[in-house]
């Protein structure tokens, strides 16, 4: 796991944040993270907050990037564009994560790079990443503001013939059996819009290649939506399945043959394919350049040629 201890011993018992700030040079809020994150132990027992009093044998857990050599397709002073592969994390779900994205980040960029925007981690594509703490605060605002038009290709279940315009909003779930991930379509959620055009239909496997431009920016709201409206993307594990398949997915006991003939796919068939947006008086726009409708198709065999 990317997390390292590094050992100390303190004579004279003094505050957690100040060890942290003038012994270890942390920000005040930095040192506020590792205790909430729980990275701070004194005799092996987790410091709760930053007024406690420590001394001892403290260990602090820290993050150590172990990178794979994932490169960028695009980087300036301000930010770089990759392409994240099905199946990782952009960051890290705990301590015990092995890898993630921010890997590959932090190891290029230093502790101040991050993800400017959310990318599920079955979902491919491109995904932006900040150089430091200033260009995030204005990468993620332009995010928040809607200034980035975004683009994704999916494979859906069925024939799609005409555009739709999927407008139901969306509430994030504490009820909906025991997946509590899922998001559900509420009229009392938040306002989600998004467009679906088809581009091609695969007859054999009664599926659509579609293209979807969200409009809004809600958690899982491309999947929901085409659940919604009865075109659920293939390889989804979570919408589409009951819920005991979906309990199986998330606690890693579904194996790859049978997820392909539940869901059609070894992973979910949605990818980021297109950013466009104008940062610092300059436009940008990227395209994935990947072959993703490939990739899809071959992800629905049940011995895919890259296994």
């Amino acid at each position: 796991m990317p997390y390292i201890s590094k050992d100390f011993t303190l004579n004279k018992s003094i505050k957690a944040w100040t060890f942290l700030v003038h012994k270890l040079g942390f920000t005040m809020q930095e040192a506020q993270r590792a205790i909430d994150r729980k990275q701070l132990l004194q005799n092996g027992l987790i410091v709760k907050r930053k007024s406690d009093m420590i001394a001892g044998n403290i260990t602090l857990l820290v993050y150590e990037p172990r990178p794979r050599g994932l490169l960028p397709v695009y980087e300036n002073e301000f930010f770089a564009v990759f392409e994240k592969p099905s199946g990782v994390l952009a960051h890290p779900r705990d301590r015990m994560t092995e890898y993630s994205l921010n890997d590959e980040i932090k190891y290029l960029y230093g502790k101040n790079a991050n993800i400017a925007h959310r990318l599920d981690k079955e979902t491919s594509g491109l995904l932006m990443v900040s150089k430091n703490k200033n260009e995030e605060r204005g990468l993620k605002k332009l995010f928040e503001e809607k200034s980035v038009q975004k683009e994704y290709i999916a494979l859906v279940n069925g024939e799609i013939k005409e555009p739709i315009v999927v407008n139901a909003p969306i509430m994030a779930n504490s009820s909906y059996d025991m997946i509590k991930l899922k998001v559900c379509i509420d009229k009392c959620g938040k306002e989600a819009v998004t467009e679906i055009y088809p581009m091609k239909y695969f007859k054999d496997i009664n599926a659509t290649l579609i293209k979807a431009v969200p409009k809004t920016g809600r958690q899982h709201q491309i999947r929901a939506h085409l659940f919604h409206v009865e075109h659920s993307i293939m390889g989804d594990p979570i919408y589409g399945v009951d819920s005991k398949s979906a309990t199986m997915y998330l606690d890693g006991k579904m194996d790859l043959k049978s997820r392909i003939e539940l869901t059609g796919a070894s992973r979910l068939l949605l990818h980021a394919y297109k950013l466009d947006f104008e940062y610092k008086a300059e436009k940008y726009s990227f395209k994935s350049a990947i072959n993703i409708e490939a990739e899809f198709i071959n992800s629905t065999l049940l011995h895919p040629s890259h296994s």
